[in-house]
């Protein structure tokens, strides 16, 4: 954290507890700019102090982050909101973001904090249990502690500030057996096995997801639940595995994905039962080659690839209000629908993740 006894004056006749509280309310859009102030901004625009301070004064701002698939690279992009641009008519705009130095296929995400972690996948054909890390408050990537075991196309989630992660690598010794799945504390940096029975130890992941204090993990036949307060293991319910399709977002205690129809639908948990969200079929498309969807703060985001113009496909996103109806049905509402990105033909979106900064 800042030593804010240490700093400069950072605005004249004002004490610096008081100057970090003015420049806490100011969005997170106008940093750049006010970082090029003097040098003692630019420090404590990054640093823990601030965001802390932001965090207490409900300043906090949700950010869209997104990684890009263009032929055999990865592009990252973040999405600011109403900035002042040039067009009036496009009040957002997505800016792109260095990338990691390696190019894993297949890791699994995670969002701990303001720093997005990339684990796993597979390097040259061999999975790596490498972490790499995106500082969002400094947009710098560095090596995180590594993972027990290799891993590829895995499962993860963050429940009670730990990511946890499983499946996604081969159980065929006893390191691979006794670390299909793990946890990671940020507390103390390391990783540690977390124990499994045998017969959840599926290889491949294809989608997770976090509600409540449970981490569900689909695997190509069947899923898993892992109960982090009671420590036990299940089997998803049928009804869940047939309805699942892609990666999902939870929202309100809620699991949206979209269904063979290409409409989004939204699980109930507690009901074991699909629920159709009514009100958004005019302002979007159907979803039959897929979308990824994230929670916005505390609202459902929606990416996908929309039309082609000849040698190129846009990017498309909105962001939509959702709740659950006096009679048990879920509505929704959209409250914009744009594009904010045009990439060449066959490029395709592999994660969207949102981190409150």
């Amino acid at each position: 954290m800042a030593d804010l006894s240490s700093q400069s004056q950072l605005i004249p006749n004002l004490p610096n507890d008081i100057a970090l509280q003015c420049l806490a309310r100011v969005p997170r859009s106008h940093h750049p700019v006010l970082s090029l102030v003097s040098k003692s901004w630019r420090c404590i625009l990054s640093s823990t102090a601030l965001y802390t301070t932001r965090s207490i004064l409900r300043t906090t701002e949700t950010f869209l982050y997104l990684n890009i698939r263009v032929n055999s690279t990865f592009h990252w992009y973040t999405l600011f909101h109403n900035l002042t641009f040039t067009n009036p008519e496009k009040p957002r705009k997505l800016f792109p973001l260095s990338s990691i130095p390696t190019k894993p296929i297949g890791p699994a995400y995670a969002v701990l904090g303001s720093r997005i972690y990339v684990i796993g996948g597979s390097i040259g054909d061999i999975p790596s249990n490498n972490v790499w890390v995106y500082d969002c408050r400094l947009n710098c990537w560095e090596m995180g502690p590594r993972m027990r075991i290799g891993r590829e196309f895995a499962a993860a989630g963050v429940v009670n500030g730990k990511i946890y992660v499983m499946g996604g690598c081969v159980v065929d010794n006893w390191a691979r057996s006794m670390n299909w799945a793990e946890v990671f504390d940020p507390m103390t940096g390391l990783w540690t096995a977390l124990p499994s029975p045998i017969e959840v130890r599926d290889k491949w992941m294809h989608a997770s997801a976090v509600v409540g204090e449970k981490m569900y993990a689909m695997a190509d036949r069947g899923g898993v639940v892992y109960d982090v307060g009671g420590c036990e293991w299940g089997s998803v319910s049928k009804r869940l595995d047939l309805g699942w399709r892609g990666r999902a977002a939870v929202v309100g205690g809620l699991l949206y994905c979209y269904d063979y129809l290409g409409k989004i639908r939204g699980y109930d948990v507690k009901e074991d039962v699909w629920k159709e969200l009514k009100g958004v079929d005019k302002g979007l498309p159907k979803f039959l080659c897929g979308a990824t969807m994230v929670n916005f703060d505390d609202r459902l985001c929606v990416v996908w690839e929309g039309k082609g113009r000849g040698k190129e496909v846009d990017i498309m996103c909105a962001e939509i209000e959702v709740w659950k109806d006096k009679d048990g049905g879920l509505s929704g509402n959209i409250l914009w629908s744009d594009m904010i990105l045009v990439v060449p033909n066959g490029a395709s979106i592999v994660q969207c993740l949102a981190v409150d900064l």
